[in-house]
């Protein structure tokens, strides 16, 4: 009785221990057929997808982004035509231009969408590595210094100027008020994207109206340029000040372009727009700024103007923190 219990039990371990072994086996089995899905596995397996050692500018680039093989860029993705989604993808000005630089560089730009205000702020907390985002480069932002308050916020960027806009005024078609600059805004609503230069600009002039004795410019700041174009287009206000390229093509688009034109003759504060990389990166820095050149070297640089009608705002030379 004892003996034969003995061997049943022993027969069940037995037959236990190879059930278990077989499971063992077959979860081996499974997982090699799918790969090791640990976060570290796929990060490597996608950078080894991204990188080209053999692209030109690969090896100018620091060792850790040569590894991971992508840059996060910080951008505000609603800011037609120069970055915005169209059937899913990010397309533009921006996102053309470093298709281009990715080439060159061996790595992949992967674009992040964040409200412009925050971008900065992005980049100090290190949730991105560059910014480009339509951002205009300032002696404020070079510096770290917040440009409501005065006070240094942080260590600042470093900019890589890639194209030369300034600020333009536009109306609904046909009902301008009386606007034909930024003179004649004194006591007018004026739509702006919230911590842009539109946006100081508009907080300077309407200073000066009062200062002149004329009512201020009722200045409403909103998230996103698509917001400021909705409240003009529904008469809230009756103005938006916007960058060059962005105004020109809201004037030409929106409504097959009936519902908006342009107002003020030619931009205002002519300043470049900068690729934003955090003090203290000079060797990424450097290696970007490269990438720029060589597009235009290439012609790659001048498409991408050509097919979004901006070959006016081509820079001839790539200058480091040009901006005042």
């Amino acid at each position: 009785m004892t003996a034969r219990t003995t061997r049943r039990t022993a027969v069940g371990r037995s037959r236990t221990a190879a059930a278990a072994a077989a499971a063992v086996a077959a979860s081996l089995l499974l997982l090699s057929a799918c790969g090791d899905q640990t976060d570290a596995a796929i990060a490597k397996r996608e950078a080894k997808k991204n990188r080209d050692v053999h692209a030109p500018l690969f090896k100018k680039l620091p060792k850790d982004v040569q590894e991971k093989a992508m840059l996060q860029v910080g951008s505000d993705i609603t800011y037609k035509p120069v970055e915005f989604r169209s059937n899913g993808a990010v397309v533009g000005i921006d996102p053309d231009l470093a298709a281009a630089m990715s080439k060159a560089l061996g790595i992949k730009l992967n674009f992040n969408n964040a409200t412009f205000d925050t971008l900065m702020g992005g980049l100090k907390s290190k949730r991105y590595d560059i910014a480009m985002s339509a951002m205009t480069d300032t002696k404020e932002r070079q510096e770290g210094i917040d440009s409501n308050t005065g006070k240094k916020i942080g260590q600042g960027v470093d900019f890589i100027d890639y194209l030369n806009v300034g600020v333009s005024l536009y109306t609904q078609k046909g009902k301008t008020k009386g606007i034909d600059g930024w003179e004649t805004l004194c006591g007018k609503k004026l739509a702006v994207q919230r911590g842009t230069v539109s946006h100081d600009l508009a907080k300077d002039k309407s200073k000066a109206c009062e200062k002149n004795g004329e009512q201020p410019i009722s200045i409403e700041a909103f998230d996103n340029d698509s917001e400021a174009q909705t409240r003009l287009r529904t008469a809230g206000v009756d103005a938006v000040s916007s960058d060059y390229p962005v105004a020109a093509y809201a004037v030409k688009v929106s409504g097959h372009g009936k519902d908006f034109q342009m107002v003020g003759g030619a931009p205002l504060k002519a300043a470049p727009y900068g690729i934003a990389v955090p003090k203290g990166q000079e060797q990424l820095r450097d290696a970007l700024q490269d990438a720029v050149e060589l597009a235009i070297k290439n012609g790659s640089y001048a498409k991408v103007l050509d097919k979004w009608d901006v070959k006016d705002a081509a820079v001839k030379k790539v200058e480091l923190n040009g901006g005042s």
